[in-house]
């Protein structure tokens, strides 16, 4: 079943999506937006409080984030660390990077013609020197928060566990000798 955007959660197939908004822009506007700042979590904890406000703020969130990233309001926002380009446009709906059937001129598999969502976000990181993001692991979806408001969820701190504890150093490969296998 397809669902007009800004109705609900979106049910329809994700497709790959360019964002619209210059990843510049959009950290200048995170920046504003940072959940350190107490003002944000007081607003939270009111439109967590006043669900028709809630709604409101939904509705207005699903709006904008459609038009300018392709959102599906999964309520677990990952744009920041992928330079707005919205992992679950992706068709297999990957969120820690590309698939294996990307194409050699960067086609995605399941629309061919149409760039990998997550060579757009590689791209977009790399313009900005934060490649490094990129590296972050993205735990799985919590599915129940699907329409929930991914503002709200970040103000209030609902998705502090959206992202795996970094490591202080690079992963590297155990060899043979060092895992205990032996050949």
């Amino acid at each position: 079943m397809i669902v007009m955007p800004g109705s609900r959660a979106s049910t329809d197939l994700p497709r790959p999506f360019r964002p619209l908004a210059s990843a510049p822009s959009m950290n200048a506007m995170h920046r504003v937006l940072d959940r350190r700042n107490p003002l944000w979590y007081a607003a939270s904890v009111f439109l967590l409080n006043t669900r028709p406000l809630y709604q409101a703020f939904t509705f207005v969130e699903r709006q904008v984030k459609h038009r300018l990233f392709g959102c599906r309001m999964c309520g677990q926002c990952a744009l920041p660390v992928t330079e707005y380009a919205c992992p679950m446009t992706c068709p297999k709906q990957l969120r820690n990077g590309p698939c294996g059937g990307v194409s050699v001129d960067g086609s995605c598999e399941v629309y061919p013609g149409m760039r990998c969502v997550w060579l757009m976000a590689f791209e977009r990181a790399d313009a900005e020197g934060h490649v490094g993001d990129m590296r972050r692991l993205q735990r799985p979806i919590d599915q129940r928060k699907w329409g929930q408001s991914s503002w709200v969820n970040y103000w209030h701190g609902d998705d502090e566990e959206l992202f795996a504890v970094e490591s202080e150093r690079e992963p590297s490969l155990l060899t043979a000798s060092e895992s205990g296998e032996s050949h």
